[in-house]
C-alpha cells in the first residue's frame, strides 16, 4: 500500500457541476489534502501509520472546515475499506445498530473491513458512545469520530482509551490563498478563470476572512464570483461578501472558554494590549458584551481586590453603561474597565481568604457564636449572659477593642486575610500589623 499511497484515483464523481464549489474541490487524494502537515507530513505520526498499513480507530478533533470528513474518506480509500458514515446530530441507537449490522455483513460476505465515520461524535450521549465499544474491540469496524469539542470533556474515557486523538489545526491563511487560486484556475472542478478577473489582494482578503476554514473560504469565493461586476472580483465585492462574517467563536464550546480565559489571564498579568485584543476577539465572534462585563467584575474582585477597590466600582459602572446604552458606548466602557484593571495593582488576598474561610466552614463543626457577641433582646437572653462583657468599639481608644476575639473560641488564632505589599493593601497591611501589636500589648481575652 505504501508504494502508491499518495497517488490514488479520484474519489469524486465524474460530474460535479451541480455541487457547491467547496464540494467540487474536496481533495481526491492525500497529496491534495492541505493544512495538516503536522500529522501527514514526512515522518509524522499518522502518515507513518498509514505507510505501515496500521490504520486504527481515532478521534479527529478540530474546528469546522479543516477537513475531518475528507480525511476520513481518504483514509478509507487508502486502506481499502468500505466507508460508512453517521451524523450524531441526525442519528440514534437505531442507526448505530444498522451501521454495525451492515459492517458485520460485509465482513462475513467478502471479508471487507469497514471504516465507520461518526461526525459530531460529541453529541452522542454516554450510552450511545458505549454502543460502539464492543465492535471497535472485535474489529467489526475501524472507528473514526470527528468533533469540534475537546474530547477530554465530551467523550467517554472508555471510547478515548480505544481511539487515538489527532488534533487538526486551522488552515493557515497562505494555504487558503493557494487553495482559492487553484479553485479559480481549475476548469474541471473550480470556477475557471477565463471569465473572471481578480483584483490585487482580493484572494488574500477572502482567505483572511475565512479564518482557517477551507469550506468557508471556497464558499466566499463562489459567492464573490456570483456577485462580480463585469467579471471582476474587486475589493468592494469581497467586502460585501465577508461583511457579516464572524470569526471562529463557539458560544458554548472550548474556544469560548479559551478566549475568556485568555482575557482574564491578560488582565491578571497586567497586559492591557493583550486584554483588549481578546476582548475584541470575543466581540468580533458575537459574544454578548454583558457576559464579558459580568466576568470583568469577577476579575476586579479576584485579582485586584483591596489593592485598588476602585476596580470593582469601575467594572460595575461599565456593566451599567452596557445595560443602559448598549453598543458601541457600552463596549467602550468595558474596554475602559479592562485596561484599568490590567494596569492596576494586583492582589488575590481577598479571593484566597474567602476560599480559605469557606473551606474552614465546610470542614469544621458548626461552632456557636461566642456569648458576648450575641444580642439580648429579651430578659431571658440577658439572664443567660448574652451580650455581657461585649465592648463597643466606638467607645474604645482609636475605635478598636484591643485583645478582643470575634471568632469562635476553637478558631481564635485563625487568620484568613493576608494583604499583599501592593497598592492600597500596603496601607491595609500596615494597619493590621499595628492592630495586632495592640492585641499583643493587651493580651487576648
Amino acid at each position: 500500500m505504501a508504494d502508491d499511497l499518495f497517488n490514488n484515483e479520484s474519489l469524486a464523481e465524474p460530474s460535479l457541476a451541480w455541487q457547491p464549489l467547496a464540494a467540487r474541490m474536496r481533495p481526491r487524494q492525500l497529496d491534495e489534502y492541505l493544512g495538516q502537515d503536522h500529522l501527514l507530513g514526512k515522518d509524522k505520526s499518522l502518515r507513518q501509520a498509514l505507510e505501515a498499513g496500521q490504520l486504527h480507530s481515532m478521534i479527529l478533533w478540530g474546528p469546522p472546515g479543516v477537513g475531518k470528513t475528507t480525511l476520513a474518506r481518504l483514509l478509507a480509500e487508502l486502506g481499502g475499506l468500505s466507508f460508512t458514515s453517521l451524523s450524531a446530530v441526525m442519528s440514534g441507537v437505531k442507526e448505530i445498530r444498522e451501521a454495525v449490522s451492515e459492517a458485520q455483513e460485509k465482513r462475513q460476505l467478502n471479508g471487507q473491513p469497514t471504516l465507520l465515520f461518526v461526525d459530531e461524535v460529541h453529541r452522542f450521549n454516554k450510552s450511545q458512545q458505549d454502543a460502539f465499544l464492543p465492535y471497535i474491540e472485535d474489529g467489526t469496524f475501524i472507528f473514526i469520530g470527528a468533533t469540534t469539542e475537546n474530547p477530554s470533556f465530551e467523550l467517554n474515557s472508555a471510547l478515548l482509551s480505544r481511539a487515538r486523538v489527532y488534533v487538526l489545526k486551522p488552515i493557515a491563511t497562505e494555504v487558503l490563498e493557494e487553495l482559492l487560486e487553484t479553485a479559480l484556475n481549475d476548469a474541471q472542478r473550480g470556477l475557471g478563470k477565463e471569465h473572471l478577473t481578480v483584483s490585487e489582494n482580493s484572494l488574500a482578503l477572502l482567505a483572511a476572512a475565512a479564518d482557517g476554514d477551507a469550506r468557508r473560504a471556497l464558499n466566499f469565493l463562489e459567492i464573490a464570483a456570483d456577485l462580480a461586476t463585469e467579471g471582476v472580483i474587486s475589493s468592494a465585492t469581497v467586502a460585501e461578501v465577508v461583511q457579516e462574517s464572524l470569526r471562529r467563536f463557539d458560544k458554548g464550546g472550548e474556544q469560548f472558554y479559551d478566549q475568556i480565559s485568555a482575557l482574564h489571564k491578560s488582565v491578571r498579568g497586567s497586559a492591557p494590549d493583550a486584554a483588549l485584543y481578546w476582548f475584541c476577539r470575543m466581540l468580533d465572534g458575537g459574544c454578548d458584551p454583558l457576559y464579558i462585563a459580568r466576568r470583568v467584575v469577577r476579575m476586579a474582585s479576584e485579582d485586584i481586590g483591596n489593592a485598588d477597590p476602585r476596580g470593582v466600582q469601575l467594572a460595575l459602572n461599565a456593566w451599567d453603561v452596557q445595560t443602559r446604552l448598549g453598543s458601541p458606548e457600552g463596549e467602550l466602557a468595558i474596554a475602559h474597565a479592562i485596561t484599568f484593571l490590567a494596569v492596576a495593582a494586583k492582589s488575590n488576598a481577598v479571593y484566597t481568604a474567602y476560599n480559605a474561610a469557606m473551606q474552614t466552614v465546610k470542614s469544621t463543626p458548626s461552632y456557636e457564636v461566642p456569648v458576648h457577641l450575641r444580642n439580648a433582646p429579651t430578659e431571658l437572653m440577658s439572664d443567660l449572659g448574652y451580650g455581657q462583657a461585649y465592648r463597643y468599639a466606638h467607645d474604645e481608644p482609636q475605635g478598636y477593642v484591643a485583645g478582643e476575639v470575634y471568632l469562635p473560641k476553637q478558631l481564635a488564632d485563625t487568620s484568613f486575610y493576608q494583604p499583599v505589599e501592593r497598592g492600597l493593601e500596603i496601607k491595609i497591611a500596615e494597619k493590621m500589623r499595628y492592630l495586632r501589636q495592640l492585641d499583643g500589648q493587651a493580651g487576648k481575652k
